[in-house]
């Protein structure tokens, strides 16, 4: 295996020994993390498409907070349910990824499209430890979150936005408003 130049002396060089050593989740998360990997997620992946509501049982089960007439893929791949509130009658479509290593809050009537990704993580890339951050997102009433969609840590996105397939969306989204692209831009005011 072939290394990698050393880091100059002068340079601030991330500490990754220290990163990997560093404590990020308690005992009592770790062993949540670990049952929903080993039986939950494996169950809820299992039950088949129309069983909506025996997706929202597992996800409740497992500490999320979810409405009703939600509507979860069975497809949908979700870090930490405790981290997710969904309101009632939103959904996760096909493919869809919710990494919320911090909390993903998403209001009534929003649509997340398939393989979108919600990522509520990420590292502080200024700290010499490269620290595992989770800043939380937040989708508002009535929002759209077209298929591919990415939309980064510590984004809100407005009521009744729509994010355009595709778009990267690292700032917040005003509501009734459409975004698109990469980085995501406004394109235009939306009827409130």
């Amino acid at each position: 295996m072939t290394r990698g130049p050393e880091p100059d002396e002068g340079a601030s060089a991330r500490d990754i020994a220290a990163n990997r050593a560093a404590r990020k989740w308690s005992t009592k998360e770790l062993l949540g993390r670990l049952a929903w990997e080993w039986l939950g997620s494996i169950v809820f992946a299992l039950t088949p498409r129309p069983l909506w509501g025996v997706r929202r049982t597992i996800l409740r089960l497992f500490g999320a907070k979810i409405g009703k007439g939600v509507h979860i893929f069975p497809s949908v791949r979700i870090a930490v349910p405790w981290h997710l509130t969904m309101d009632a009658f939103s959904s996760l479509g096909d493919g869809a990824i919710v990494y919320n290593l911090g909390p993903i809050t998403i209001g009534q009537r929003v649509t997340v499209s398939q393989y979108a990704h919600l990522c509520a993580g990420s590292h502080d890339y200024a700290a010499k430890g490269f620290d595992l951050i989770k800043p939380p997102i937040t989708i508002g009433d009535e929002a759209w979150v077209c298929a591919d969609a990415f939309v980064g840590p510590g984004v809100t996105i407005g009521r009744g936005a729509i994010v355009g397939a595709r778009a990267v969306v690292v700032k917040d989204v005003a509501g009734a408003v459409l975004v698109a692209g990469n980085p995501a831009k406004f394109v235009k005011e939306l009827p409130a």
